[in-house]
């Protein structure tokens, strides 16, 4: 995978929800400050109905992204929703001999999951240009946005949780948001957990729905053979009148605890402030004990 250089030049694209340039500004200045170029996609400010453009425009930004070899990382500007939309009017196959890093969370599951099933390619997840300010907390996501971007390569340690699973896994990692996991099941996008390290996150979502995607998981094979399993931001869950009767940490437990593998919960990613970037598709080192958990994940 291409690691970025200063003078190298990064396209920002808006695959999903609309988005304005002054919400831009702190990430552009923050990439112009690596001695990064950025390229604005020609629809990136775009507006029909809640997305940043028609299907038609959209895919023409990723497309000219894709198709530019001076492109070195694509980063989506914001999720919200309309990957699903375009992702199969879009050719990722030149990307086999002339790989970028394509940048993003939530809605850019589906890409992420599209280029992992079909080029088998490493891509970022990580924190997006619309979540970029200067609150702290914030920080340790754009630092290691960028350190992914310039090294391939990424160390964490973070404090244990008492329902996280001991053990030591090593593998490829893979995954994302678990609603697009669950999008994509059984789609030419569908990503192969079968010996891999799988990450989940997810935001704003009923406990049942949890619930069901985790047996669409577990129906589909995809949590039988695999390494271990991470758990990043189960954040802002909801419950019906007549509660569910587990919580998104217990729902999940439940629906593993056959398998002997390590699982780590609370890991600093998702639809959280902290949201720190890991490589997906590329190799990673999980160590889970009773006061650590720590993560190598590299290219």
């Amino acid at each position: 995978m291409y690691l970025l250089q200063p003078k190298d030049k990064i396209q920002i694209v808006a695959p999903a929800r609309s988005i304005t340039l002054d919400e831009l500004q702190y990430a552009i200045r923050l990439f112009e400050k690596q001695g990064w170029q950025v390229v604005l996609g020609k629809y990136l400010f775009g507006k029909h109905h809640q997305f940043s453009g028609t299907d038609t425009e959209r895919v023409w930004d990723m497309q000219s992204a894709i198709d530019n070899p001076e492109i070195k990382a694509i980063v989506c500007a914001r999720g919200g929703y309309g990957g699903m939309r375009i992702v199969d009017k879009v050719d990722f196959s030149p990307l086999k001999t002339c790989p970028k890093w394509l940048c993003g969370y939530s809605d850019t599951t589906v890409f992420h999951a599209h280029i992992h099933s079909q080029l088998q390619l490493p891509t970022l997840h990580c924190t997006m240009p619309i979540n970029m300010n200067e609150e702290l907390e914030r920080q340790q996501a754009h630092l290691s946005m960028i350190q992914a971007l310039q090294t391939g390569s990424l160390s964490y340690e973070v404090d244990s949780r008492p329902y996280n699973r001991k053990g030591v896994a090593e593998g490829v990692l893979v995954g994302g948001n678990l609603s697009l996991l669950y999008a994509v099941n059984n789609s030419i996008s569908d990503i192969d957990t079968v010996g891999k390290v799988l990450f989940i996150e997810d935001l704003d979502e009923y406990l049942y729905h949890i619930d069901r995607m985790m047996l669409c998981l577990k129906r589909a094979g995809k949590l039988k053979l695999l390494k271990a399993l991470i758990v990043g931001g189960m954040s802002d869950m909801h419950d019906n009148a007549v509660p569910f009767g587990q919580n998104a940490i217990e729902i999940i437990l439940s629906h593993v605890k056959e398998y002997d593998y390590p699982v780590c919960f609370d890991f600093p990613a998702g639809h959280i402030s902290d949201n720190r970037a890991l490589i997906l598709g590329g190799k990673v080192r999980l160590m889970v004990d009773e006061k650590k958990v720590t993560l190598e994940n590299y290219v």
